[in-house]
């Protein structure tokens, strides 16, 4: 009696073995729902960031300078591609690195050849900071950052909403992130001056671009023939 019991129960466990496999299986490999498109990964700042370091960029030229080998001190300019051009160790990417980066990219790149080099670089002319102010804007165009800027700052600098067309609910912050990808953000301008607050202000960063977009009134026809208006009006009246 006792081994017909075990027999009966080492079958229901086998028959059940298979289905417990193939939950395990489906949990596993069942499709989940699709994830929107996730947002691009980089050390690029946030908005809430402010005092940002600088990041070498094409056309800047920079002293690279040497402690104890003084002869191979050289003032070199980054290439479109980024590039420079080191004497002694040949050509070396340092676009969008910070000075301190680059400045350990390029020790490491003479360590090759040199015993624990010591090695400092300085910006001697770069590209300066800017941000670009479009749309509604009364004089849309590149201004030059200087210092701390905020959305209405920057919105005041570009002399104001150029009508009352301009959205000033909607004024779009876009950041760039990467070379494919931008950040956007909408700032409500006419919130905060309504409110006398401007703690939601955002900070500038370099680079980045605001474009006032137009409200819905200014899909409106501004002049129109007479005699279409009479004929509207006269359209009215029969509804």
């Amino acid at each position: 009696m006792k081994k017909t019991i075990v027999s009966i129960a080492m079958v229901v466990m086998l028959l059940s073995l298979p289905g417990l496999a193939w939950q395990t299986q489906a949990t596993t490999e069942a499709p989940s729902a699709t994830p929107a498109t996730p947002p691009p990964t980089t050390s690029s700042p946030s908005f809430s960031e402010r005092h940002t370091r600088y990041r070498l960029q094409p056309s800047d030229s920079i002293d690279v300078l040497f402690d104890y080998t003084p002869e191979l001190n050289q003032t070199v300019s980054l290439q479109p591609d980024g590039y420079i051009t080191l004497r002694s160790v040949g050509d070396l990417n340092v676009r969008d690195l910070t000075v301190e980066q680059a400045t350990a990219k390029i020790a490491d790149a003479y360590s090759k050849i040199l015993s624990k080099p010591k090695v400092s670089i300085s910006l001697r002319d770069f590209q300066k900071p800017y941000f670009i102010a479009d749309g509604q804007v009364r004089s849309p165009g590149k201004y030059e950052l200087r210092g701390d800027t905020t959305v209405v700052q920057a919105l005041a600098m570009a002399g104001g909403f150029q009508s009352q067309y301009a959205k000033h609910s909607q004024v779009i912050l876009y950041r760039r992130v990467n070379d494919t990808w931008a950040e956007a953000r909408v700032v409500n301008v006419k919130k905060m001056q309504s409110a006398h607050d401007l703690s939601e202000d955002v900070m500038l960063q370099p680079g980045d671009l605001i474009f006032v977009p137009k409200n819905a009134a200014s899909k409106i026809q501004q002049w129109l023939p007479i005699y279409s208006v009479n004929a509207l009006g006269a359209q009215t009246r029969t509804f």
